[in-house]
């Protein structure tokens, strides 16, 4: 269904992961068949948990697909952990600095590969107390404008149960109900041929937001928030704190 080969570390990393994910979780997926099998596509989960991107890896490559998330550089630097991601292809980026402009042209080759490109369109873990997803950085929106790729929305519950990410908490109890939802591509047809502008890349992710958060609302059998959460801005030190 449009994989190509996988080398050596992918295939360890599967080894890896997969036995584990199959003790730990109790799996129901959704909407697999809104994958498209072939070509480059953006898919936009929710981000709740620091387990969760397991939960979104599985059923992509369930589905014959490679999946390639874009994550902190920071991530990099942990041993072992740093070197399987590069082995495995993921994306860094550097927020705010030359590098995330590298950052954006390894995801537009990467699409332009025909490959699965995983972006958190929140950039961390959701402050809504409720585990609603937050408003949305742009990076999804404008790769999605630059390269014409579809956006695939996605939506998982079930991971706070492994990691909660509000009490820190972390259990290993085996076979934990998790639901991952794959929904239909956002349509994002009125923004085709716009210049990539703050105002339009902030309605486009809005939009695909919207999208995630209805997914989650069908898994969590509950109405959603009227709007999407607003994550507080972060307090700047005054001179005071920064001189002591």
């Amino acid at each position: 269904m449009g994989q190509r080969k996988l080398g050596f570390w992918q295939w360890l990393a599967v080894a890896i992961v997969l036995p584990a994910l199959k003790v730990l979780t109790k799996r129901r997926w959704y909407g697999l068949e809104n994958l498209p099998p072939g070509g480059g596509v953006i898919v936009t989960p929710n981000h709740m948990s620091q387990f969760d991107p397991l939960l979104v890896a599985h059923p992509i490559y369930a589905a014959g697909r490679w999946p390639r998330f874009l994550a902190k550089a920071s991530i990099w630097k942990i041993p072992f952990v740093g070197f399987m991601l590069r082995k495995t292809e993921q994306i860094p980026v550097e927020r705010g600095s030359v590098e995330a402009v590298k950052s954006l042209d390894s995801l537009i080759e990467a699409i332009r590969e025909g490959g699965v490109v995983v972006i958190y369109p929140e950039g961390t873990t959701t402050r809504d107390p409720q585990l609603w997803p937050m408003r949305g950085k742009t990076g999804a929106a404008r790769l999605a404008l630059v390269t014409g790729a579809p956006v695939v929305p996605m939506a998982t519950w079930g991971a706070q149960q492994v990691h909660d990410v509000r009490t820190k908490k972390i259990s290993l109890k085996p076979r934990r109900p998790v639901s991952v939802s794959i929904g239909e591509p956002v349509d994002l047809s009125r923004w085709r041929g716009e210049a990539p502008n703050r105002a339009v890349l902030e309605r486009m992710t809005e939009q695909i937001q919207l999208a995630t958060r209805d997914l989650l609302a069908e898994l969590r059998q509950e109405p959603p928030p009227p709007a999407l959460y607003e994550a507080p801005a972060r307090r700047t030190p005054g001179p005071r704190e920064q001189s002591a």
